[in-house]
């Protein structure tokens, strides 16, 4: 419950920050409603050509894209700001206030900074899963549902894990944004199925950028694609993953010097 107040606070102050440029609410929903069409136009121009794409129906390419987009804007809101915001910190030598509060510096990090405006992309892609949802005509059951909150949830937590990952990095590298772009690039791929990529594409965006657990696996319980052995392999990976950041992080955290040193 802490942790909870603690990211309602954040919450709080980022509301009050954005509320300063309320602009920015405009420009984001602009930027949100070009991103949704453009993307909404490339999925119509395939299905002019074609009636399915590696197996997937019009509808279900929809969910996914809703998917996408609401992973987005959780990554653009909550993830990516924060994360860039304690390399910063590592650099200026001010992550020395973050790890002499009393609360476990790796959830303050995590949640230092919120972009409230991205969570228009959050809201965009639930629209988009109600509509495929409604379409495809779908009789979701319990256990559908939950599959899908599980799956949705794991991803969150594998994609979380992999910012944190390569954020841990600016303890030894200068640079480490640069390392961030890689996923920026790769997660772009996933507004489609990795089943229709090259193997080697597919390889990298399931285990080297995780970009299929983060997208196509929810959205494969969403449509009723899941398997069991992926529903318990993203599961596992997400365990594996939560796991290897925070322990990576820890090692991380007492090779940190500080600003005095």
């Amino acid at each position: 419950m802490s942790y909870l107040r603690l990211l309602w606070i954040f919450l709080r102050i980022g509301v009050m920050n954005e509320l300063a440029y309320r602009a920015n609410f405009w420009v984001q929903l602009l930027q949100s409603l070009v991103s949704m069409g453009v993307a909404l136009a490339g999925l119509a121009v395939i299905f002019s050509h074609t009636e399915e794409l590696g197996g997937w129906q019009p509808a279900e390419l929809v969910a996914l894209l809703g998917v996408f987009f609401l992973m987005s804007g959780l990554i653009g809101a909550l993830v990516q700001p924060s994360m860039q915001r304690f390399m910063e910190d590592v650099r200026q030598g001010t992550l020395d206030f973050t790890l002499t509060k009393p609360e476990d510096s790796q959830v303050l990090v995590s949640i230092s900074e919120v972009r409230v405006w991205k969570f228009l992309d959050v809201v965009q892609g639930a629209a988009l899963i109600v509509l495929a949802v409604a379409e495809i005509g779908l009789q979701t059951g319990f256990m559908h549902a939950a599959g899908f909150a599980i799956t949705l949830a794991a991803g969150a937590a594998i994609v979380y894990s992999f910012w944190l990952v390569l954020a841990t990095f600016s303890f030894w590298f200068i640079k480490a944004e640069n390392i961030l772009m890689i996923f920026q690039a790769v997660y772009s791929a996933g507004k489609y199925p990795v089943a229709i990529y090259p193997r080697w594409l597919k390889m990298a965006m399931t285990f080297l950028v995780p970009v299929a657990f983060a997208v196509t696996v929810p959205s494969e319980a969403l449509v009723g694609r899941l398997s069991t052995e992926v529903f318990w392999g993203a599961l596992v990976m997400a365990v594996v993953m939560v796991v290897g950041a925070r322990v990576f992080w820890l090692w991380g955290v007492r090779h940190y010097s500080g600003a005095s040193a």
